[in-house]
């Protein structure tokens, strides 16, 4: 491949930097401090979250439950908002230490992407605290993404932590969508599908959402622990089924497909359902919509294109680039944004995640062409590497082939780290990983096209 002229190595270098420049405005604005703002309010002990109003003075408690990779942003954003002399006590189970902590407040530190001892022992300690609640109490969940493994407890006793980590695995490897990994989750679990509302009962129940799931599905969220469940034993049979599931999950958990034991979730009519409402203050639209505005600011002429929510890497990446290509033949600076997330069936995997191996896949389907492609999540996380993502352009594998990067740099390795989904060294050693740590919010991702 010929070496990039130091004209074109520089304009390909001013479009990654676009490209990370427009990410990083709309996670920045996309905040869950701002989110809190416009959403959450407390005057003279009477507290507005979205439209309902709660005179905190007419509950005989008020216990706060605040789950997932936002927990501790959005605790400490309650309690900036309201203040902690209004809450009796809570707990906070996130995947990452807290720097900060509120008043009267548990901290667990449960797994993520798989479970672990923490994540039983804050599901527990949730559990019991819910059930000491009566008709005079006031429950507030905060609920974000992770929240599926970071608190966990098996619905049967049966079901060892090692063998509830294996079944994780199985199912974040499948690739099957969110929402289906999620259906499977809620009836194996003692927390999930709703039945953290059925614990709280009869207490008055509101939830607070920060979502990294589609607008349409919000039970999925940490698999909906305090909302009707809108899936069935019916479905998990049928996903089990279609993604050939049950031969790889631990016995335990197989064995409840084979006797067909699976417990029904809690559905709309349930009593625990009467007093409960929720609120969605922060989701992925907000993160398009910020990103949007950022590249209109940056002289993009903008298009927004999320068909491909779900769909698997590569075929995301040939329909989000043959769009580009589109829209660039009518336009001469345009910025298309994509937001959810893209599937990958992971065998054996090495280092990296969905948003790595989308951007790679653009790689070499880009090469030498005046594009760049930023893929990331808002979580900071992108599978079991310490990126949030990467960006790429058509300049990527001719500067892999270069002396500083040796050996990663041919289109034979780059097509070596998708079969082994081993992005992330690829990317490390050009420099073109996204490190943004955790952000401590959770949106789903964002993908950034540019073309010029």
């Amino acid at each position: 491949m010929p070496p990039i002229s130091p004209e074109r190595d520089q304009q390909f270098r001013r479009m990654r930097d676009s490209a990370r420049e427009i990410f990083t405005s709309a996670l920045k604005n996309a905040s869950i401090e701002s989110a809190f703002a416009r959403n959450v309010h407390c005057t003279r002990r009477v507290l507005r979250i979205g439209d309902d109003l709660h005179d905190l003075d007419s509950y005989s408690r008020v216990f706060v439950v605040s789950i997932g990779k936002a927990a501790h942003t959005m605790a400490s954003a309650l309690e900036a908002q309201v203040g902690s002399s209004s809450f009796e006590a809570g707990i906070v189970a996130s995947s990452a230490e807290s720097t900060t902590q509120v008043r009267g407040f548990r901290y667990f530190r449960g797994g993520h992407p798989t479970p672990t001892a923490e994540s039983v022992r804050a599901a527990s300690a949730i559990l019991n605290s819910l059930n000491a609640l009566d008709s005079t109490a006031l429950a507030i969940f905060m609920i974000s993404g992770g929240g599926s493994s970071i608190v966990e407890k098996p619905v049967d006793d049966d079901i060892s932590l090692l063998d509830l980590a294996a079944t994780y695995r199985v199912l974040v490897n499948s690739g099957a969508p969110i929402a289906e990994i999620n259906a499977i989750r809620k009836h194996l679990s003692a927390v999930k599908g709703g039945r953290l509302a059925q614990a709280a009962y009869p207490a008055q129940q509101v939830s607070i959402l920060v979502s990294d799931v589609p607008d349409d599905t919000p039970d999925a969220l940490a698999s909906g622990p305090t909302m009707p469940d809108s899936t069935s034993i019916h479905d998990c049979e049928r996903i089990a089924a279609k993604y050939n599931l049950v031969e790889q999950f631990p016995s335990s958990v197989a064995d409840l497909f084979h006797q067909h034991g699976l417990d029904e979730t809690p559905k709309s009519d349930d009593p625990a359902f009467v007093r409960a409402r929720w609120w969605t203050v922060l989701s992925n639209k907000v993160a398009i919509d910020e990103a949007a505005i950022a590249a209109t600011r940056a002289g993009f002429a903008v298009e927004v294109d999320n068909s491909c929510d779900d769909w698997s890497y590569d075929k995301a990446a040939d329909h989000l680039l043959n769009r580009l290509r589109e829209l660039r033949n009518k336009v001469s600076r345009v910025c298309l944004i994509s937001g959810g997330e893209v599937t990958v069936t992971v065998r054996n995997g090495g280092i990296g995640g969905r948003n790595q191996q989308f951007a790679l896949a653009c790689a070499e389907k880009i090469s030498g062409e005046d594009v760049t492609v930023l893929s990331a999540g808002t979580d900071g996380i992108d599978g079991n590497s310490p990126a949030a993502g990467a960006v790429v352009d058509g300049s990527t594998l001719a500067r892999a082939n270069s002396d500083r990067v040796d050996a990663h740099g041919s289109a034979e390795a780059v097509r070596h780290a998708l079969s082994s989904f081993n992005a992330y060294p690829f990317f490390e050693a050009l420099g073109d990983a996204l490190i943004t740590g955790p952000t401590g919010n959770n949106l789903r991702d964002l993908r950034v096209l540019l073309a010029y």
